[in-house]
């Protein structure tokens, strides 16, 4: 399906010929992003991210980088998450040079201008203005403070406007020479790939800069008794994140914990979802989600309820997650979970951009990719006491956690929920 191979600079390539489709995308990933911060810096990496859009030499600004693809109906952006940074393209595969002189342009030739740096600043504040005017989104930043506190795991991606008002070029250019080195980028091409080369690719990305990439902080996970953290607003309805530490990316039970997630809140046919939304009407969305970072995790579940009734959908998670540390899982209802992952994996990799992602994060998370098939055998071979043991080992009242956005200010009103 793929082949990786590693450039004379140490940046490593995997490339993935797929002849049934009429696209290729170029994705670049740096293994770097909000973890790699400081409190000082916090938002960083983020709007670095932004500045790479505001001109090189080549395209000196926003106007021309923007028009080279968009001549050609290409689509193209960029995204910082806590652990990784990437920039991509995707085109019609005629124009696979394109994208690769598109994004190492702007990978390695950004000007990074005071002046554009400031314009930009303003544009990220008024970012942060529109995640805190909409609950639903900034609950799961809310959520990972509750976990991490003053770490950097549990810091905004965006930074706080202080921190980014803070930020001048010559932190930008001291960030990019910590971070930004060709042992620590990945670099994925796939689709058709038609007369492709890598002695081409490899020219585009010969000045990428060597050196040992800054290592961040290892996360520091302590906690005795459930915590509970309230942003008081004033809302038509309370949004929260209920649920408890979890494991890393490179912990076996994690293909466990995938199949407890979707068994719980996965999709439109989970228990919570039918308990919450169709039984009790408490709320348009509600759903499952398993995070696992390289030196963290998580499984929470969020939703969107009637204040009057926040009680009620906080006791109904709890009890689900007690059910099924008590029952095992039947096996019409441990198939469908895993015929479900199946099937939105299978459907998801059908596009150029969503198998280099798929590939990419793998390999600068990990290290080490996995395939399709060799993901689906791991999911296949957990059991019903696989699931069972994994949610006693997760599901106890110390490790309980709640972030919630709404009117209410008693944390001790909460905190008293939370039992299992």
């Amino acid at each position: 399906m793929y082949k990786k191979t590693i450039l004379k600079n140490g940046v490593r390539l995997v490339t993935v010929p797929l002849k049934n489709v009429k696209t290729v995308t170029v994705l670049i990933l740096v293994g770097t992003g909000s973890k790699y911060e400081t409190k000082e810096n916090n938002g960083i990496s983020h709007f670095l991210e932004h500045m790479f859009f505001k001109g090189t030499k080549k395209r000196p600004n926003t106007l021309a980088i923007a028009e080279t693809l968009d001549r050609i109906g290409g689509e193209y952006n960029a995204f910082t998450s806590k652990e990784m940074t990437g920039y991509y393209a995707k085109v019609e595969a005629k124009h696979l040079d394109l994208a690769l002189d598109w994004v190492s342009d702007i990978f390695l030739n950004s000007k990074i201008e005071a002046k554009e740096i400031e314009k930009e600043r303003r544009v990220i504040i008024e970012e942060i203005n529109m995640y805190q005017d909409t609950p639903m989104r900034q609950i799961a930043s809310l959520w990972e403070e509750v976990l991490y506190q003053n770490q950097p795991a549990g810091r905004n991606i965006l930074g706080e406007k202080e921190t980014v008002s803070r930020l001048t070029r010559n932190k930008f250019l001291d960030y990019l020479k910590k971070h930004y080195l060709a042992k620590n980028t990945v670099m994925v091409v796939a689709g058709h790939l038609g007369e492709y080369q890598k002695p081409k690719v490899e020219n585009y990305f010969k000045n990428a800069k060597k050196g040992k990439a800054s290592p961040k902080k290892k996360v520091i996970e302590k906690q005795k008794t459930p915590k509970v953290l309230i942003q008081y607003k004033k809302t038509d309805q309370s949004h929260f994140c209920l649920g408890v530490r979890t494991y890393n990316t490179f912990n076996k039970n994690k293909y466990a914990l995938s199949l407890l997630g979707i068994i719980l809140g996965g999709n439109m046919s989970s228990r919570l979802w039918i308990a919450v939304r169709e039984k009790e009407g408490l709320g348009y969305y509600i759903n499952t989600v398993r995070q696992a970072y390289s030196d963290s995790g998580y499984l929470m579940t969020r939703a969107g309820v009637d204040n009057k009734r926040i009680e009620t959908a906080i006791k109904i998670i709890l009890e689900e997650y007690k059910r099924i540390t008590t029952e095992k899982v039947g096996s019409a209802e441990l198939k469908k979970a895993k015929d479900y992952i199946r099937g939105s994996m299978t459907l998801g990799l059908e596009a150029s951009d969503e198998i280099a992602y798929f590939l990419g994060e793998q390999e600068i998370i990990n290290n080490s990719i996995l395939t399709p098939e060799e993901k689906f055998a791991k999911i296949e071979a957990v059991t019903a006491e696989d699931i069972q043991r994994v949610a006693r080992d997760i599901f106890k009242p110390e490790k309980l956690n709640l972030a919630l956005i709404g009117p209410f200010k008693d944390k001790e009103r909460f905190k008293k929920l939370l039992r299992i």
